[in-house]
């Protein structure tokens, strides 16, 4: 399988900011090909990379007023190997967090969910997520949590995973949000999911199945969208002017939603 990747980002900054792109695909992914260019009014402009604990490779940019542009591509022509779960993976990962507020949909979940384990509860909450939302493009805003989502019936994969994740932290089950590169998906962006832990491993878990999951590419990883945006302003001013993705395989596998599929 050779999946080829990249992004584009145009932005102006308005005053001095520290800039950190979650772009890259994760420490670990085979490579055959990466590049990264950041420049600042047509000129280069370090971008100083570090790893977290997942894997996540975050740029860190010093940037003055001006003109940005950052340039991302990749090719990746073999597959990693799955991740195991950790134990303190499933202490971090039953907790509730900012958008994925699991301690207050512990009812919901009980009443929907009880007595289902295992594979089948993974396709139980994610067929009940699919089938109450509406997959909306611009129908959220960048703070609604899964309580929102669930009430407003719509939203965006970053607002289905964060409904999923909720879920199935409320059936005591560890689980997470991933971005990602999709082969597959329309509209192409940035794409978001969830990955759950059944025995030791992380399978991944698209409530919207908008896009094969087993040709997809980890970027980021984390309790929910705050761990796995594109895109953090830390200090400074920013307008983001563009966003291109572009995401394709060389065959674009069928996806069987109900077989438990990893991320590699």
């Amino acid at each position: 399988m050779k999946r080829e990747v990249s992004s584009y980002i145009a932005a102006t900054v308005a005053a001095r900011s520290e800039l950190v792109l979650s772009i890259a695909v994760s420490d670990g992914t085979p490579l055959a090909e990466e590049q990264l260019a950041v420049t600042l009014d047509g000129a280069s402009i370090p971008a100083r990379e570090i790893v977290d604990a997942h894997g996540t490779r975050l740029h860190l940019v010093d940037a003055t007023a001006g003109e940005l542009e950052v340039t991302y591509r990749a090719v990746v022509d073999q597959l990693a190997p799955p991740r195991i779960v950790e134990d303190a993976e499933r202490i971090r990962y039953l907790r509730p967090s900012r958008y994925c507020e699991s301690d207050t949909l512990a009812p919901t979940a009980a009443a929907e969910f009880n007595g289902i384990e295992g594979a089948k509860l993974l396709d139980a909450v994610s067929s009940w997520v699919g089938t109450h939302l509406s997959y909306v493009s611009g129908s959220s805003q960048p703070t609604d949590g899964a309580i929102q989502t669930l009430l407003s019936r719509q939203g965006v994969c970053r607002d289905f995973a964060h409904l999923v994740v909720a879920l199935l932290r409320a059936c005591e089950v560890p689980a997470r949000v991933v971005s990602v590169y999709a082969p597959g998906l329309e509209p192409m962006d940035f794409h978001a999911v969830a990955e759950a832990a059944i025995g030791d491993r992380w399978c991944v878990v698209d409530a919207t199945a908008l896009a094969p999951r087993s040709s997809m590419l980890r970027i980021a990883t984390g309790r929910d969208a705050s761990d796995t945006a594109f895109l953090t302003n830390q200090t400074g001013a920013l307008t983001l002017n563009s966003l291109e993705v572009t995401a394709t395989v060389d065959q674009l596998p069928e996806d069987d939603v109900t077989q438990l599929t990893q991320l590699r």
